[in-house]
């Protein structure tokens, strides 16, 4: 059992562990919500968006979270000012925001003469430079979205499932989209640490969607995705230390795999007599 032990006696390995179950977490408590109410895309374009403020931090040697923070509200507030003035659907406004802020991003790092290092750090982080910082910046992220899960929990439950019936219940669906977009962005942003940009979406959605494949209800969606990203976090963890990866795209791989397995082990259960 050494080989399951000893890397977690390093310190920056303890730090990563802790740190990404804490964004495994937050994931499992947003990402529930997320497929539940099927906005998957947006949870990726928010990710991807996150890139201009990003960069522009990192390169004027500011908090890359204030960067990633800004980018996030701009994606948030434009997603719903080009749906309404251009009169498109949701889903190409969505679509139109993230290849822009995607494309404005790798501009702005691409003036920087360290190109390379910084869109690599950017786009897929770096769960083992964790610090104590980072941990605790989760750890009250996790408290605030939980608390807000838990005060919006109706009018979330009634948006998911039809927006009329929220409406004329007094739900107000309108300001529940809106918190549900910030719940999201707010995950995306302080999850973004321990995956990058571009696979924090695994950690958002996987969990979650491993859990239901086992059940519908919504708090053992929550418990199941958070014990199934926690075990992700800790799989891709061990896999980069003993096979010498790149810990956040290991982390993305076991919770990816974890939907498969999941998916096969139901399968065959369900064709058993």
């Amino acid at each position: 059992m050494a080989w399951l032990v000893e890397p977690f006696v390093v310190p920056f390995m303890q730090r990563a562990l802790l740190g990404g179950i804490l964004a495994a977490l937050i994931c499992a408590v947003v990402g529930t919500w997320v497929l539940v109410r099927g906005m998957a895309f947006l949870g990726e374009a928010l990710a991807h968006g996150m890139l201009p403020g990003v960069a522009v931090a990192t390169l004027a040697g500011w908090p890359p979270v204030l960067g990633a923070a800004a980018s996030a509200a701009v994606m948030s507030v434009g997603v719903g000012a080009v749906a309404r003035r251009a009169r498109l659907s949701s889903d190409t406004a969505i679509g139109l925001l993230f290849a822009g802020m995607l494309a404005l991003g790798v501009v702005i790092v691409s003036r920087s003469r360290s190109f390379a290092t910084d869109l690599t750090s950017i786009l897929f982080g770096d769960v083992l430079a964790i610090r104590s910082a980072d941990i605790a910046l989760l750890g009250g992220a996790l408290v605030v979205l939980v608390a807000a899960s838990v005060l919006l929990h109706r009018p979330f439950l009634a948006l998911s499932f039809d927006t009329r019936t929220a409406a004329v219940l007094g739900m107000r669906p309108r300001a529940a989209h809106v918190a549900m977009v910030l719940l999201v962005a707010t995950a995306v942003v302080v999850s973004y640490q321990a995956l990058g940009a571009l696979l924090v979406v695994a950690l958002l959605l996987a969990p979650a969607a491993a859990a239901r494949q086992w059940t519908h209800r919504l708090a053992p969606t929550v418990g199941l995705g958070a014990a199934f990203g926690a075990v992700s976090v800790a799989a891709g963890l061990l896999l980069s230390w003993h096979a010498g990866t790149a810990g956040g795209a290991s982390i993305a791989l076991c919770s990816v795999a974890l939907v498969a397995v999941s998916v096969a082990v139901r399968a065959t259960a369900s064709t058993r007599p």
